[in-house]
């Protein structure tokens, strides 16, 4: 091993002295090593298992100056699990962007993975894993680039992100089973309930009607939020009159960010990497890989300013105090008016699934969509801080009784001229797609992995139009390019590498084809991202990537991400005996097993299967086949509802069906067996009373019904009791997986 490492080091030593031999001799060299490894963290008062890298969470802050040729070393020090990292924004050759199986080849396990690019820009970018579900365990920092004749100005990086104490896998799993764990963690289930004591039982019963879930704004529930690795930041040493650069970078990965400031206005400067004209708001909303250079003042001495970033469900915050003194706090977001925002879904969905606009021109920055997900961002909202309220023995005080202006992108401006060269054009178009009942994300309702590569050619102008037609936003991000977008700003439209595209919204952006090879194109919300909504932009005639040496292999392995298989399993075991059910599912198919085993053989028991594929944008209808093994001893009805003889004491059945999730989130199943007998069943589990409280029903043609309830006592466990027509009541424990 000891031979393997050192001929590993000689031979990267004699790549690196070839490259800046030939083209690199003139440039400054800047060099990082970067040790990827596993380490336990203790965010929440409990070690758990991250990946820092340099024994960090975030990674170290790399800075370079424009014109500098990087030098960059990363070893694999996972114990077994391979890595990578992307250089998130930077226009770098193909084969170090760094997106594993399609770009570069992953890093083994004890490798060592040599990064050589000169840097073509200035600003602000962070870098992040971006293999499986690193990112979230802590695999990402910050990347400063500086201009070669800049004017001084104290900035701070400031690396935004969430931190969940689950294993990023099972997160994932869990969202793909529907679980409203997290929204009970959230206080969000938005349960019947609730909307009847507040008024809101129409609403309620319109959004299952239209078979909705409950409206949420962050799929997952986080233990904390992080800046710089810390939940608080304190930097003493400014004083009055001090100008401070933030550089923020939001490396959460499913979290948007509100920014808010209590020093005053803030002046945005930049945003992902590119100055923009100073514009003046109060607070700004930050989409997940977002960068924005902010500039703030350090109004008085004696006072320590809080920066404060707020998650856009609003159940957390980090801060960061500037200054020293008494601490004045940034004011604090309301908390989400969730029945109001479901009356607002209502109004937006049609019956069949799809949206509708309202009448309202949501298209290209023409109307800020924010105000209307957050009415009391419209400017109607003033600062509302009351004077002598304490916390952590900081006094609040009222800072302003003007209107807040909240950023939105057409108010972006570049710098310079962006219009594009004359050259042929092309215009493509994307529709983003998904449902939150079984997460898949998707454009034009298709996950990566079930389209070709989309063909561009080097020497064209490619405009993408997009409409978002789900119900959460979605940081759209573009490897190895910017793109222009059109906010009505015309030759000085910004250029960006991120779009944050809210619900029913259309948004233009187009760019240059100047590349080679593939390149990603995907939402940043790391869950959406590996659950299929991307595609992938191949450039014609291109040269061989040297780091794809097995290009069938890694398109298998690259594709395996939406493909992955999710587990779910319901077991109850109860004073009747036991009954439960268990799934094994990707974005399309399913594998489903049911089984109902009684405390006696008079009882009986039963086992029933389904195997099938999901069809529809949403998603509602499942055709299967099948079968079924019933036997019991009891006495039982002759004929079923229809008139056929009932089978339901000793059956053996091979089914074809198939189930279509109807109003009301009910499911009904019809099915035929290899005897012609027909069977139609109704059911749905899971109906919210409270917040924990769960009810559930079944009833088919045969006589057989059921109906239950549970209560959720933590994410594996819950109380349950339910009456079954053949087992009888039954009360005991449940396990949820």
């Amino acid at each position: 091993m000891a031979v393997q490492n050192l001929l590993q080091k000689v031979l990267l030593s004699i790549i690196t002295i070839a490259y800046y031999g030939s083209v690199a001799s003139a440039q400054k060299t800047v060099r990082f090593d970067l040790f990827v490894k596993d380490t336990t963290v203790n965010f929440t008062g409990k070690e758990v298992l991250a990946i820092a890298i340099n024994g960090t969470i975030p990674g170290p802050v790399l800075e370079f100056t424009e014109g500098d040729s990087a030098v960059i070393y990363v070893h694999n020090q996972l114990k077994k699990h391979t890595t990578s990292i992307h250089w998130h924004g930077l226009l770098l050759p193909n084969q170090y962007d760094g997106v594993p199986y399609l770009t570069t080849a992953p890093i083994q396990v004890g490798e060592t993975h040599l990064y050589t690019f000169r840097i073509r820009q200035n600003g602000t970018y962070w870098y992040h894993s971006h293999t499986s579900l690193q990112e979230q365990s802590g695999m990402y920092g910050a990347l400063i680039i500086h201009k070669k004749k800049e004017s001084k100005m104290k900035e701070i990086p400031v690396v935004l992100s969430d931190w969940t104490n689950e294993n990023p896998n099972q997160v994932h799993r869990r969202l793909h089973n529907a679980t409203d764990w997290y929204a009970i963690k959230k206080g969000s289930t938005q349960n019947w309930y609730q909307a009847i004591k507040e008024g809101y039982s129409k609403t309620k019963f319109k959004n299952e009607w239209k078979r909705m879930n409950a409206m949420d704004v962050s799929d997952v529930y986080y233990e904390k939020f992080l800046i710089n690795g810390k939940e608080n930041n304190f930097e003493p040493k400014y004083k009055a009159g001090d100008k401070i650069k933030l550089r923020i970078v939001n490396a959460g990965s499913s979290t948007y960010f509100w920014i808010n400031w209590a020093g005053g206005k803030m002046t945005v400067v930049g945003n992902d990497g590119e100055d923009v004209e100073p514009v003046e708001v109060d607070r700004l909303l930050i989409a997940v890989a977002e960068t924005y250079d902010v500039v703030v003042t350090i109004p008085n001495d004696s006072v320590r300013y809080e920066f404060r970033a707020t998650s856009e469900d609003r159940t957390k915050f980090a801060s960061l105090f500037l200054g020293k003194g008494i601490g004045l706090l940034a004011n604090k977001q309301e908390r989400l008016k969730y029945f109001e925002g479901m009356k607002m879904m209502n109004g937006m969905m049609r019956y069949d699934g799809t949206m509708d606009d309202m009448g309202m021109k949501m298209s290209n920055q023409k109307m800020d969509m924010n105000t209307v997900m957050y009415p009391e961002i419209t400017g109607d909202a003033k600062h509302k801080m009351k004077m002598n309220d304490t916390m952590d023995g900081m006094t609040m005080y009222d800072n302003s009784t003007a209107d807040l202006i909240t950023l939105n992108y057409a108010m972006l401006k570049a710098t310079n001229k962006t219009i594009l060269p004359q050259l042929p054009s092309r215009v493509l178009r994307f529709n983003l797609t998904g449902n939150m009942n079984r997460y898949v994300w998707s454009m034009n309702n298709k996950v990566v992995s079930e389209v070709d590569k989309i063909l561009i050619k080097k020497g064209e102008n490619i405009k993408i139009v997009l409409y978002n037609g789900t119900m959460m936003r979605h940081p759209m991000h573009l490897h190895g390019h910017f793109f222009r977008l059109l906010n009505g700003q015309g030759d000085y439209a910004p250029l960006k590498n991120v779009l944050d595209i809210m619900p029913m919204e259309t948004d233009t952006i187009e760019f240059e084809a100047n590349e080679t090879n593939d390149w990603f194109f995907h939402c940043h919300i790391l869950y959406h991202m590996m659950s299929g909504m991307g595609r992938i932009f191949s450039y014609e005639n291109s040269p061989t990537n040297p780091e794809i040496t097995n290009p069938k292999k890694f398109q298998r392995k690259l594709f395996a991400d939406d493909r992955r298989l999710h587990l779910m399993a319901n077991i109850g075991l109860e004073s009747n005996g036991s009954d439960g059910e268990a799934m094994l599912a990707n974005t399309r198919y399913k594998l489903q097993t049911e089984w109902r085993l009684g405390i006696n053989a008079h009882h009986g028991w039963e086992s029933e299967s389904h195997f099938g594929r999901y069809f529809g944008r949403n998603q509602f209808l499942f055709p299967y086949i099948g079968w079924d093994y019933r036997y019991s001893t009891s006495e039982s009805i002759d004929n079923n509802l229809v008139g056929q003889t009932n089978n339901i004491n000793n059956r053996k059945a091979i089914c074809i069906g198939v189930q279509y999730t109807m109003p009301l989130l009910i499911v009904a199943d019809i099915r035929f067996d290899q005897l012609a007998k027909f069977r139609l069943q109704l059911m749905r589990e899971d109906v919210p009373i409270s917040s924990r409280l769960r009810f559930s029903f079944m009833a088919n043609s045969d006589y057989e019904y059921m109906a239950g309830f549970r209560y959720i006592i933590n994410k594996w466990f819950s109380l349950s009791t339910h009456y079954d027509s053949d087992m009888g009541l039954g009360a005991g424990i449940r396990l949820n997986y």
